[in-house]
C-alpha cells in the first residue's frame, strides 16, 4: 500500500503514547517520504516534536465522548481539507474513528474495538492471549503487521525517543536555573489510576538521599499537579536530611519534563509515565512495581532495574489495595539504592 499523508491518532496517556513509539519509527521506516501527523491530545503532545518519524503535531482539544459535538465537526473539517490518505488509528476508541470517518479519509485502519469495526476501511481484529509478545509495544507494532504496512518487527525492539541528546542540553540549562547543582537525581513518587501503583513517600525520601550522598547529587521531584503534595513531602523529608532538593510537581510542561529528565544521571519512580519518558531517553531508570505487570508495561530501554516483590496477590491491576500493600510495602528502600549505584557503575 502507498500512502502519502499519514494521520495517526495518538493515544491518550503518556505512558501508552510512549510505549507506541517503536511503531511509529516502524512507520517511517517503511514510509520514509510520506508526511505523517500526530493527532494527540495536549497533555501528551509534547512527546513527538522532536522525533523523525513526525513531521506534524495537531494537538486535538475538544471533550470526550459526544460532548463539542460541533468542535469535533470543526476538527474533522480542517483535517479533511488537509487531505490525508490514511488515518492509523491507536487509540481504541470509537470516537477515535468516527473522526477519521467525517474528516473522510481514504484508508481508515484501527483494531476492531468498542463497536467502531463499519467506520473502518481495515477492521484489524484484536490480537489474542498469547498470539503476540505480552508487552505493550508490541500491541502497537501488531496493528502495522496486521495492516499490512509492515513487513515484521523485531522482538528486540527497544523504546526510544531520539532527541535525548538535544532534550538533555536543554534540560541542563532548565535544572541549573533551579539553583541546585549537577549531577541531578530524578524522582518521580506518584502514579495516576489509584494509590495502589506507588511506592511509599518515606521510601523515595530514604533512597533519594541515600543516593545523592553517595554521588553528590542534587534530588528534583516530578509530577502532575495532582502530585503536587506527595511531591512536597517527598521533599521536605530530603531537605531536611540536609540533601539539595527541587520540588518540580505541577510546574513543567511535558516538554520541560523530557527535557529536565534527559539531563538526569538517574531516574526513581513509580510504574508511570515518567518511568517510560525516562528509560525512553537512555536515562538509567530504578522503577517500583506492585499491582502491575513489568512484563506488559515495564521500561523497555537501554538501562533499567525493576523492583518488585513476589508476592501471591501481585499482579492484580487494583486501583486500591484492600490488604497491606505488601507488594510495595516490603520493597525496602536499600534495595532501590543499590539497584541505582549498580546502573551507574
Amino acid at each position: 500500500m502507498e500512502f502519502h499523508r499519514i494521520l495517526v491518532r495518538a493515544t491518550n496517556w503518556v505512558g501508552d503514547a510512549v510505549m507506541s513509539l517503536p511503531a511509529l519509527h516502524a512507520l517511517r521506516a517503511a514510509y520514509p517520504r510520506a508526511h505523517i501527523a500526530i493527532l494527540a491530545r495536549p497533555w501528551v503532545a509534547g512527546l513527538y516534536g522532536r522525533e523523525p518519524f513526525c513531521d506534524e503535531v495537531i494537538p486535538y482539544e475538544a471533550g470526550k465522548g459526544w460532548r463539542e459535538l460541533g468542535t469535533k465537526t470543526q476538527i474533522a473539517v480542517s483535517l479533511r481539507d488537509r487531505q490525508f490518505d490514511c488515518a492509523i488509528l491507536f487509540q481504541n476508541a470509537f470516537e477515535a474513528a468516527a473522526l477519521a470517518w467525517m474528516a473522510r479519509i481514504p484508508a481508515r485502519i484501527g483494531y476492531d474495538r468498542d463497536a467502531r469495526g463499519k467506520l473502518l476501511t481495515q477492521a484489524i481484529p484484536v490480537p489474542k492471549p498469547g498470539e503476540i509478545p505480552v508487552h505493550q509495544r508490541f500491541y502497537y507494532l501488531e496493528l502495522l503487521k496486521r495492516a499490512g504496512l509492515i513487513a515484521n518487527y523485531s522482538l528486540d525492539a527497544e523504546i526510544r525517543l531520539t532527541a535525548g541528546g538535544g532534550a538533555a542540553q536543554n534540560g541542563a540549562v532548565l535544572l541549573a536555573d533551579t539553583g541546585r547543582s549537577a549531577p541531578f537525581l530524578g524522582v518521580s513518587p506518584g502514579a495516576a489510576s489509584g494509590s495502589a501503583k506507588r511506592w511509599l513517600p518515606e521510601r523515595f525520601s530514604e533512597a533519594a538521599v541515600k543516593l545523592a550522598q553517595h554521588r553528590g547529587s542534587s534530588v528534583v521531584i516530578f509530577g502532575s499537579k495532582e502530585e503536587t503534595a506527595v511531591g512536597e513531602r517527598v521533599a521536605g523529608e530530603i531537605e531536611r536530611a540536609g540533601v539539595p532538593v527541587c520540588n518540580l510537581a505541577g510546574k513543567t510542561s511535558l516538554r520541560q519534563f523530557i527535557e529536565m529528565a534527559a539531563a538526569c544521571e538517574l531516574f526513581l519512580t513509580n510504574d508511570s509515565g515518567s518511568m517510560h519518558i525516562a528509560s525512553a531517553l537512555g536515562v538509567p531508570t530504578v522503577a517500583v512495581f506492585g499491582p502491575t505487570d513489568e512484563r506488559a508495561t515495564g521500561p523497555a530501554g537501554r538501562k533499567n532495574a525493576i523492583l518488585r516483590e513476589p508476592v501471591e496477590c501481585s499482579p492484580c491491576h487494583r486501583r486500591e489495595c484492600p490488604i497491606d500493600h505488601r507488594c510495595m510495602t516490603r520493597i525496602s528502600a536499600d534495595r532501590a539504592v543499590e539497584a541505582g549505584l549498580q546502573l551507574l557503575k
